[in-house]
């Protein structure tokens, strides 16, 4: 936990909560101001600031003087820890390479695996850390981190110690994915039969070991043509199914490859990038209740003009959530909020669909519906104070962190020094 944060237990009133992101359990008439009240580190009402229980009154009171209230960020899919960086892959790009001849030329993804092998894990905590404070800054208080830039079993746990390191030092919540098969490691390439061999040992290998370990939440694969096939995806999610771990994949990014289809089968939580979504993997993830996971920060930076099938999904009714999709190579984003605002420029989501999907619907990628997401009585307290006029500021300005306050697992992090004695009244 941050050094500074202190205890966020109290009432928080004079609060203008969004509606499509808060459960009140008592009816907030128009235009009237809403308290939360914070116990134990959980939140235990959420209604009217002239309503509050009288239960509550001995709590310490904080003043929210009328800042816009919304449930903590959810980054749902990035890649945060590795080594180095490719930004010498940026301006390939520029003079006309695409991404699969930067992956061909050596670059791309096994960029990244040679300089994360060659980091110690203290190596990787400390740039990893700059990462997240950064997201953390902006009222992230979940987030997904993937592993994938080891691909041999030592690296790969490496990297998903940092993760789990991560959330321990910083009180965040971290959900960790195994990506070991986001390509094929170099000393695979070119062999014969080396890519099956190399997902045999994913499977049969280095899953089972970093699950033994506590290290694996869910398990990822990036299917696509210049990565793994139908086939071998369905392999690997096979093996998770046998360990009891939940699937999401990298699907239809750069072609239809039907991974949509196959995710779902296999109750995925998730499908991400989607470019290339075909009516049928719509429909599949909305039978299997899949979240179609969008990540605008990726489509800007390699110059895609192929749109996610938006109006397709919206009417299907399958939820969208938006996420940074840190990663070296083709989103060096560490903005979610500016991800929210791309998401309804390039890719025109309203502003509850972008707010949703940077809160709820990425809560529910991640499997943390229940506790993440939406401001409700008995979760955690993650809710972050924005000093906006209406939510559609959140997604209107970009190039800053505005956050007043942020709470995050109980603690206030930002926005606050000391903690309120009882009965006394403090400003946020």
């Amino acid at each position: 936990m941050e050094p500074n944060a202190t205890s966020a237990d109290g009432v928080w009133r004079n609060l203008r909560p969004i509606p499509e992101l808060t459960a009140c359990d008592r009816a907030l008439p128009a235009g009237e101001l809403a308290a939360l009240v914070v116990q134990g580190g959980l939140l235990r009402w959420a209604g009217p600031t002239g309503a509050v229980p009288a239960a509550y009154a001995a709590l310490p009171q904080w003043d929210g003087g009328g800042a816009l209230a919304m449930p903590g960020l959810v980054d749902c899919h990035t890649h945060l820890v590795y080594g180095g960086q490719r930004a010498h892959e940026f301006a390939m790009r520029l003079a006309g390479a695409t991404y699969e001849e930067v992956a061909m030329a050596g670059g791309g993804i096994a960029s990244s695996v040679r300089a994360t092998r060659e980091a110690s894990e203290d190596e990787l905590f400390a740039l990893a850390e700059q990462r997240l404070q950064a997201l953390l800054a902006e009222g992230v208080c979940a987030i997904e981190i993937k592993s994938g830039y080891g691909l041999a079993l030592a690296h790969e746990r490496k990297q998903l110690r940092v993760a789990r390191r991560l959330g321990e030092v910083y009180g965040v919540t971290v959900r960790t994915t195994f990506l070991g098969a986001h390509a094929l490691p170099p000393e695979y390439a070119g062999q014969p039969g080396g890519s099956q061999d190399y997902i045999d040992r994913v499977c049969h290998e280095m899953l089972p070991a970093l699950a033994a370990e506590g290290l694996v939440d869910a398990v990822d694969v990036f299917c696509e043509r210049i990565a793994f096939t139908l086939a071998e995806t369905e392999q690997v999610f096979r093996a998770a199914q046998a360990l009891g771990l939940p699937v999401k994949l990298h699907a239809e990014q750069l072609s239809d490859m039907g991974g949509a289809t196959l995710a779902a089968r296999y109750g995925a939580l998730s499908c991400d990038h989607i470019e290339h979504l075909s009516a049928e993997g719509i429909a599949a993830m909305k039978a299997a209740g899949t979240v179609a996971v969008l990540l605008p920060g990726a489509y800007y930076t390699l110059r895609d003009t192929h749109l996610p099938p938006i109006a397709q999904l919206r009417a299907a009714g399958v939820p969208m959530a938006v996420s940074t999709d840190h990663n070296p190579g083709t989103s060096p984003c560490l903005s979610l909020l500016l991800m929210a605002n791309m998401a309804c420029t390039l890719f025109r989501l309203t502003v509850p669909e972008a707010l949703m999907g940077i809160t709820t619907h990425a809560a529910r990628a991640l499997g943390l519906q229940d506790t993440h997401g939406l401001l409700a009585a008995g979760r955690p307290a993650n809710f972050v104070l924005w000093p906006f006029a209406e939510a559609a500021e959140l997604a209107y300005w970009f190039g800053h962190q505005p956050a007043r306050t942020i709470v995050r697992q109980g603690q206030v992090v930002q926005g606050a020094t000391s903690v309120a004695p009882q009965g006394a009244r403090h400003g946020v």
